[in-house]
């Protein structure tokens, strides 16, 4: 009755059925648990924004990778802008996804170490290797509250750290990196300004990370599963179907060849 299932082509879309049912079901965790590190870091990013501030020097220090748990703390730095090394960081986009530079001043900590400040966004120049216009830093000494974050890497955000670049612009917010050239002790990772607020709203201060959308990966995740629940219920309806059309066939055969009975004699 079921002898069709060994024909090539149904051994074919058997196998390709019984491929399909693990690895929908392997998507459909992947995007659960995709969904699960999104819940976990809104999580993180909300209880690190309530925290009450802490001086930076007591989270990081030269050479430190700031990890995942204080990403986003508050912390506060009293110090005096270096302007004269300040740089831009290019290929950055502000809230409105205008394209721009990040701009990155060092800021001299008392004990003479430094941390790194993004003090927000301004445009780019219209001459990619002309250095755009920085509103300049508060002078003297002051407190800056801001976002602790990790040194940024090509690897971990994709960007990658191009050579050759005009005087005084970047592509990777690196402690490291600005350790060579300040010549001084720069504490890992730096600092996203939100306080004191800049004149003019320039540079735009980088906006608090959204930690309110999950995203639809959870649905994403509902929706292979349900792929994969058809996938048997599909192959079903299919085999069902053919044996049912075979049987008629054969039903059809069987009437087409039996002869018609004699007619009476009279």
């Amino acid at each position: 009755m079921y002898r069709f299932l060994l024909s090539r082509q149904w051994v074919i879309l058997t196998l390709v059925a019984l491929v399909l049912v693990p690895t929908m079901v392997e998507l459909g965790f992947w995007q659960f648990h995709r969904h699960e590190r999104r819940v976990a870091q809104n999580a993180l990013i909300a209880e690190n924004l309530k925290a009450k501030p802490r001086p930076v020097q007591e989270l990081t220090s030269p050479g430190h990778t700031v990890p995942r748990a204080d990403y986003w703390r508050r912390v506060t730095a009293t110090g005096t802008f270096d302007t004269a090394h300040e740089v831009v960081v290019r290929r950055r986009t502000n809230a409105d996804d205008r394209q721009g530079v990040m701009v990155l001043t060092p800021l001299v900590l008392k004990d003479g170490r430094v941390v790194l400040v993004n003090r927000g966004w301004v445009p780019a120049a219209p001459d990619q290797k002309a250095y755009p216009e920085v509103p300049p830093a508060p002078k003297g000494e002051i407190t800056v509250t801001g976002r602790l974050k990790a040194d940024e890497t090509t690897d971990a955000s994709g960007i990658k750290d191009l050579r050759g670049l005009p005087d005084r612009q970047v592509m990777l917010i690196n402690s490291a990196q600005q350790a060579e050239l300040l010549g001084r002790e720069v504490l890992g990772g730096y600092l996203e300004q939100t306080e004191p607020e800049p004149a003019g709203n320039t540079p735009e201060l980088v906006p608090e990370p959204d930690h309110d959308s999950i995203g639809a990966h959870m649905a994403y995740a509902v929706q292979w599963w349900l792929f994969t629940a058809g996938v048997p219920v599909g192959w079903f309806i299919l085999v069902r179907r053919e044996k049912r059309d075979r049987e008629a066939a054969a039903r059809t055969d069987g009437a087409a060849g039996t002869p018609e009975p004699a007619p009476a004699a009279v």
